[in-house]
Order: C-alpha cells, then structure tokens, then sequence
C-alpha cells in the first residue's frame, strides 16, 4: 500500500528518495510526490503518473535538497487526484483577508502519512475553527495543520504531542522549514523504520526495508508508539507509556538484507509471470532442512505450546484467507483438529465465543497486514494467548507479535496478484498439519515419510505443471472475449477455485465467482449459458464422481466447460468441454499443483486484455490501512 521515504544528511538526496519510491511501487499507488527544504523554503513535485514521470519532474525542475521526505498513495479519503497527492504542507492560521491565497503560499510543516486517522473529521473542524485553510479531502493534511498548531521551535516535541491527539493508524515523515536539517517520524499501527546511513551521518526513514536496499542495510524496527528524531549522524527514539508520556528507549539495529537482485524482472514480461514461475524454487526454498516432522520447525516453544491446544483459529484476509481455507481441510481429516477459519476484517468486529486453549494462526505475505494484525491483538484481548504466523518476512510486525512462526522464503513478492507467496503458505501449513497430527497420535512414521517425500517432490511436480503454459495460452485468448465466469471445486479443492476467480478479476478485470460444485443446482446454475466459461479443478478424488455430475448439469444447460484434470480422471475433450491434463495426482498436497495453471490462466487472460497486470487498478499489495 503507501509507501514512504524520508532522508538527512548533507548530499542532495533527491535521487535516494525517488529510488526508494521505485522499490515500493510493487505495494500498490495512485499518485506520488517528494519534498525538499531548498534555498530556505518548502519545496515539492507531486503526480498522479507513474514514479518515473515524478523523476523526470524533479529533474526538470532542478528539485535538490539535503533534507526531504517522499511518498506513493493509495487513496482512501479522497480521490486520486493532484491536489490529495502527499506530501502535504501546513500553511498557519489564515490572516482571514484572504483564506485562498493563505492556503497557497508555502508552508513551514511538510508530511507524509500511511494509514487512516479516525478521527479526522473532529480535528479538522477544531483547525478550521483557528483559521487553517484545507485544500485536499485527506486525512493526512489534517496531521501537518495540527502538527503547525503545535509548533513551538521544537519538532521533535511536536510531533509527540500531535500524536496523543490522534486515533487510528498511522505512520508519518515530517520535516520543517525552520529546523531544516530534521525529520521525524512516528508510527501506531503502520510500519515505520529507521535506517542508519553509511557516508556523510545520512539517517533514513521508510515505510519497508526494502526502500533502502543499495543504501544502507543497518535498520531500526520501530515499535508502537515510536517517534524519531533523525537529524545527521545520530537519531533519539522515544515511546509512549501506559500513562501517555514519551519516554527516551533504545532499539536493536539489525543487519537486514534486502535482496535487490529479486527486483530485477529478467526474462519475464511482467513481474507476475516472474513469480509464477520461481514457485518451484520458492517452495523449495521454504521446505530447505525439513528433514522430519518436529515441532521445533515453528520455534522452540513449539512443543509446549502444540501440547496446551485443542483447537485452531485461522485469521487472514484475500488470497491467505483461501490458504487457511484449504488448511482446514488438512487440519481436521489429518490432524483431526476442530478448525475455524475468519476473515480477519470481520472477525474483531462481531462476539465469538473464545477459547483459551485454540492457537491463533495468522497468515500474511508482508506481515503488516492491517485487518490480521488487529484481529490478532484482538484475540489476545479474549485470552487466547497461543499465537502462531505463517509469514514471508522474519522482521515484520506479525512475527514480532506471535509466541510462534513458520518463515515461508518465497523472496520478495513484487506483483500485486499473491502467487509464490500463496504456494508457499500452503507449505508451511501442510508442515504444521503433519506436526499437529504427529504430536496428536495421528501420523505413523510411514505416512510421515510419505508425506516428506512428496513435499521433497513438489519442484520437480510444479515444473511439469507449469510446462502447461502453451495450452493455458490457448484458453486465455478465449477467456479475454468474456465478462463473466464460474469457477468449480468440490471439497479440498473448493478454496483452489476462489483462489482461481481472485486471481481473475484482480488482473482481468473479469467477473469471477466460485462456487463448491454441488452448490450449482442451489441457485448459481441459473447463471450458466453458453457466453459463462465455467472453470473446474477436478483431481482424481474421492469427490470425483459427483463432481462428474456435476459438469454433466453445465453441460445439459449449455454451459461450456474448461477442466483441470488429473490424468487418471478419464475426462475426455468433447464439444463445449476443454480439457487440460496435469502432469500426476498429488493427492493431499494437490491444491499446490492445480491453482498454479488457474494462476496461467488469469496472467495469460490480462496479458490478452491489455491490462496493468503487476499494478491492477484499486489495489495494493501490502494493505497496510483497515
């Protein structure tokens, strides 16, 4: 989602700024800008275009400063348009001759803000009661005006007031005219870090590691309720107390590297295709040194923990949620678990009925997951204190916050569309069934090793997969005509096929559903003519031949069928049903096989389409804001 970069130091560091946006552009962004302190002004350039026409702005309008912050926006209050681009300026109380042109000379505060103050509105009638003038319909303007409102020759300590009278969450970057080798930062509820610079006392804000990469890999995680004064060669963190006050703490600078190489896009058309493609490396990658199944895989308080539950509770939102979706299936009919799975978003907000000894999943690509993240700390608050994520990044808030982790390695996942980060969850939760089921009297050693060697086999099963592509192609040029489409699945490979109709209309802007197939007569199968493609996963299970029946119900209404079959499935091409053969049935762990040509299809179908495929329009990658 948002993405942020601040900056100190004594070269001009307009180009590190801007360089930082590049990396962030992967989590989603409808405008973008940068501010300087330059020849004793606020200056800046903002657009609603790509971050490179904003480099070739500043370039052209000779923008140079030693002190700056920068920033990509997704929009929630108010439109994407020039005038809520960030950064943002304060201007001071109007004189009240003329608010208009009060509202645009050059102001003393310039921020830049992620995430979603609550309540904004009560600010920004207290501020215009004092004469600021407000010329964007954000959230985050509010900030500067109260920031300026509190201004007193010490930004530092305004900044720490400013945040006491906000609810909600937010990470900002804020610099000032009158102190202008200062930036200060703050963070509750948004991902903010510190980077330490290597030449000339440089000290780095931003809202990901990975906006530093080349720059410095010395990184300051902040914690709730930070704020931070960078100013050249040294850095102050304080945080908030129960009663309030800040309070001056210190905090671990790690080492992270942040892997630029996997930015580079290589011979692939689109970052999506790219990752398609590294899932059999992923997985591998995420199943390296599993040689048996023990607890210890998610920590070393695993046994303990695994020992104290009775249940499980999965809380994820969009493509994780169908990760923890298909877990159910393996945790209750291998481990014999009760299992529940919520929408992260919903779950916080609705009574449920709290047991002290379920283990709380969380699954999460970046870890900063808004909606995850407070459902988490809201499940704590009933008393559920065993905690457990299954995440991508080691340094993130989600495994910050759980007793336990499972680290997926899919690598930096750049396009908007979850693919390896998907697969790779799926791993990790396979890995924890097995252990439960272990632990639960429920895996004999000769399942385990079964069950062990078909994970070491997974690459090679996903490389035949994806040799698929050719005929995936064909399909998709038939897919990029059609506005609507179904999706089937029955049992295990239900979650596969909404997994299916998400990654569509993400990228293709297609109409998507998915239905469990035995639910068609219920209702859906009205929607079944000859211009609805019905799509179908259709493994070689013990549901088989009801699903059989179930085609035969599309087929007797006209309905044109495009099938995933296993090989031993005996469903043949016919007239009105195509039919694509995967390489072997793989059982238990056969959603990770049949959603990656459901992955194909969608990729292959936006491509034809002409449509934005690493950067679909309205979406983010990392939705860091509720």
């Amino acid at each position: 989602m948002c993405g942020i970069v601040g900056a100190v130091g004594a070269r001009n560091i307009v180009g590190v700024l801007v360089e930082g946006l590049r990396r962030l552009e992967y989590r989603g962004y409808d405008s973008c800008g940068v501010a300087v302190y330059q020849d004793g002004a606020l200056r800046r350039s903002r657009s609603t275009a790509r971050v490179a026409e904003l480099d070739a702005q500043v370039r052209a309008d000779k923008v140079e400063g030693t002190t700056g912050i920068a920033h990509t926006r997704w929009a929630t209050h108010g439109a994407p348009a020039l005038h809520n681009a960030h950064p943002h300026f304060s201007t001071g109380p109007s004189s009240g001759a003329d608010p208009l042109a009060d509202a645009q000379r050059p102001g003393r505060i310039a921020l830049v803000h992620n995430g979603i103050i609550e309540n904004h509105d009560e600010l920004r009638a207290e501020l215009q009661a004092r004469g600021y003038v407000f010329t964007s319909q954000t959230d985050t303007e509010v900030i500067a005006h109260l920031v300026d409102s509190l201004y007193e020759a010490d930004l530092f300590e305004a900044v720490q007031q400013a945040t006491l009278r906000l609810r909600g969450a937010y990470a900002i970057a804020v610099f000032c005219r009158d102190e202008p080798h200062r930036v200060v930062g703050a963070r509750e509820g948004s991902p903010l870090v510190l980077g330490v610079g290597t030449q000339g006392g440089e000290m780095f804000l931003a809202s990901d590691a990975m906006a530093l990469a080349g720059v410095t890999d010395q990184i300051v995680y902040l914690e709730e309720g930070d704020v931070v004064d960078l100013q050249p060669g040294r850095h102050w963190i304080v945080a908030r107390d129960v009663t309030g006050r800040h309070k001056r703490v210190e905090r671990e600078v790690r080492t992270v590297l942040a892997h630029t190489g996997a930015a580079e896009l290589g011979p692939y058309r689109h970052y999506m295709q790219k990752e398609i493609f590294e899932q059999p490396r992923a997985i591998g990658d995420t199943l390296e040194g599993v040689q048996a199944i023990v607890p210890e895989l998610f920590g070393a308080k695993a046994a303990a923990v695994f020992d104290a539950i009775d249940s499980v509770l999965i809380l994820a939102c969009g493509t994780s949620y169908y990760a923890g979706c298909t877990a159910k299936y393996w945790l209750e009919g291998i481990a014999k678990i009760p299992t529940s799975v919520e929408v992260a978003s919903e779950y916080r907000y609705r009574s449920s009925v709290p047991n002290p000894r379920t283990l709380v999943v969380t699954i999460s690509q970046s870890g900063e997951t808004a909606d995850t993240l407070a459902a988490l700390k809201h499940a704590r608050g009933l008393g559920m204190r065993h905690t457990l994520t299954v995440c991508n990044v080691a340094t993130s808030a989600m495994v910050r916050e759980c007793e336990l982790a499972y680290l997926t390695r899919a690598g930096v996942e750049i396009g908007v569309a979850s693919t390896k980060a998907f697969t790779t969850q799926l791993a990790g939760l396979f890995l924890l069934t097995l252990t439960l089921a272990k632990l639960r009297g429920h895996l004999d050693a000769d399942a385990e090793a079964a069950h062990l060697k078909a994970l070491r086999h997974l690459p090679a099963a996903l490389q035949a997969v994806l040799a698929l592509e050719p005929q995936v192609i064909a399909w998709s040029q038939e897919f990029a005509r059609k506005e609507n489409a179904l999706f089937l699945g029955r049992g295990l490979h239900y979650p596969v096929a909404l997994e299916g109709a998400l990654k569509l209309k993400e990228i293709s802007y297609i109409h998507a559903e998915a239905y469990p197939a035995g639910e068609l007569k219920h209702g859906p199968l009205a929607l079944v003519t000859a211009a609805m493609p019905v799509v179908t996963v259709a493994p070689n299970d013990t549901l088989l031949e009801k699903l059989k029946s179930n085609l035969q119900e599309v087929r007797a209404r006209g309905g044109e069928l495009f099938v995933f079959a296993d090989a031993d499935t005996r469903i043949e091409s016919s007239e009105g049903v195509h039919v694509i053969r995967m390489p072997e049935h793989y059982g238990a762990l056969s959603p990770l096989l049949h959603v990656v040509p459901l992955q194909l299809l969608a990729y292959h179908t936006a491509c034809a389409r002409g449509t934005d495929v690493d950067k679909p329009r309205n979406l983010a990658k990392s939705v860091t804001v509720e």
